[in-house]
């Protein structure tokens, strides 16, 4: 894969207890355990959440992870108050709160035990918990196996998912009802974890993919989660986890959508680029957008849906809590923006009903309230030949090779004579090293 991977666990290859790993059920007790749990044996997760800074805890016993790397340690180490208020000998379920209509709850941990919940934040318990589960999140039952947060736009709402044996409890965290469904399919799960927007159940030392809305589990599940949530020194994951210089990344298309969603194409994959606290990794374009098997060209977002231009075709999906391809699609791009594909890039500003798109040194602009749709102007540009172009609120950027030359607006772009001093793609916004 040409963006490998920089958030796989690593265990590590000591154990600080001779004595091993040591299973044990979910069940309180109040001292803890002699022995340090090694997630590489092949461990069952109690449960995994992430922090306010994407710091991501792995939760086994009276123990945890912290991060992807290094030893296990005491749990009450890092959430200091868990044995002063409950004698915590292990957690049952754990998220991270999505709730930016709340900056008092958005982000906060939500640790569970039998009946009770608990809520950190930077690692402090917040004033009054824990509480009962049934007071912070009403319909909720006690002895729960498993929690994660599945926010607005892949979720249909703020939500929150709770783990029973087969029964899932879908929990909205606005208007707090609950719709509890039987996803006989899945495994049972011992912890849930969202990660860069897909949904993982953990049981033994397994993991199944499952789609947040309907329970849909992807193909080729379960699998070890060694293999690809740790690495391990006799087990081969596939990736080398080298990055590569930042002067050999280009880009087929980049893209923002109506929810904030920022995504860069590249080849067949392409990477969430507004969640690098969380990690960063790619992924098959095929799993988010499934009929677009071959990459892509171009790719812009208008109006809760996004268009991915290959060729001569366009596949338009609507954007709702995943994203459907649009019945009818995908069409030719001449049928739909006046334009005879292939194109080099697409770009849409803000607020603004105008798709610009670029074809070789000409770039044409098309009104997409305009029916039909064809090209409003034509002028031509200072580039040979351009691979990506966005839009956003510093103005516009057009990507050439590893270099992006910027411009105030589209209206500066088309009045340039000559290329401006170009910008060195960045290792904290892309997934290479300088």
């Amino acid at each position: 894969d040409v963006w490998l991977n920089k958030t796989i666990l690593f265990c590590t290859v000591f154990v600080l207890s001779t004595q091993g790993a040591r299973k044990h059920p979910k069940q309180s007790d109040d001292s803890h355990y002699n022995a340090s749990p090694d997630r590489c044996a092949g461990i069952e997760f109690d449960a995994i959440a992430p922090d306010e800074k994407g710091t991501s805890y792995f939760f086994k016993g009276d123990h945890l992870w912290v991060g992807f790397s290094g030893p296990a340690e005491l749990s009450n180490g890092t959430f200091k108050d868990l044995d002063e208020y409950h004698h915590l000998g292990h957690v049952d379920a754990a998220f991270r709160m999505h709730n930016k209509k709340d900056s008092g709850d958005h982000d906060h941990i939500y640790l569970f035990l039998n009946d009770k919940v608990f809520s950190y934040y930077k690692h402090s318990l917040e004033k009054g918990f824990p509480l009962e589960i049934q007071q912070q999140f009403p319909g909720v039952p006690s002895h729960l196996d498993a929690a994660v947060e599945c926010p607005a736009g892949e979720c249909v709402t703020d939500a929150v998912l709770f783990f029973k044996g087969k029964d899932v409890y879908h929990f909205d965290i606005a208007t707090k009802m609950v719709k509890k469904k039987a996803w006989d399919h899945l495994p049972n799960c011992t912890s849930a974890f969202r990660w860069l927007e897909h949904y993982y159940c953990f049981h033994g030392h397994h993991f199944t993919r499952f789609h947040p809305v309907t329970g849909e589990v992807g193909e080729n599940y379960p699998k070890d989660a060694r293999h690809y949530f740790m690495r391990v020194s006799n087990v081969d994951h596939g990736a080398s986890g080298k990055k590569e210089p930042c002067s050999a990344v280009h880009l087929d298309a980049i893209t923002a959508d109506d929810t904030g969603k920022r995504y860069a194409f590249r080849g067949k994959s392409y990477i969430r680029l507004d969640s690098h606290r969380d990690g960063t990794h790619p992924f098959p374009i095929t799993k988010s957008w499934r009929d677009v098997t071959d990459g892509v060209d171009a790719v812009f977002s208008y109006d809760s849906k996004i268009y991915l231009i290959k060729g001569n075709q366009v596949y338009i999906y609507k954007a709702d809590a995943h994203y459907t391809l649009i019945d009818g699609y995908p069409k030719p791009l001449k049928d739909e923006l006046g334009v005879q594909g292939p194109v080099d890039a697409a770009f849409m500003c803000e607020g603004e009903p105008t798709v610009f798109l670029i074809q070789g040194q000409k770039m044409f602009s098309v009104d997409l309230n305009a029916t039909p749709r064809s090209v409003k102007r034509e002028v031509s540009l200072p580039f040979t030949k351009v691979d990506a172009a966005e839009c956003g609120a510093d103005g516009v950027r057009v990507f050439v090779g590893s270099k992006y030359y910027k411009y105030e607006s589209p209206t500066i772009l088309s009045h340039s004579k000559v290329t401006p001093v170009p910008f060195k793609i960045s290792p904290k916004e892309f997934v290479c090293t300088e």
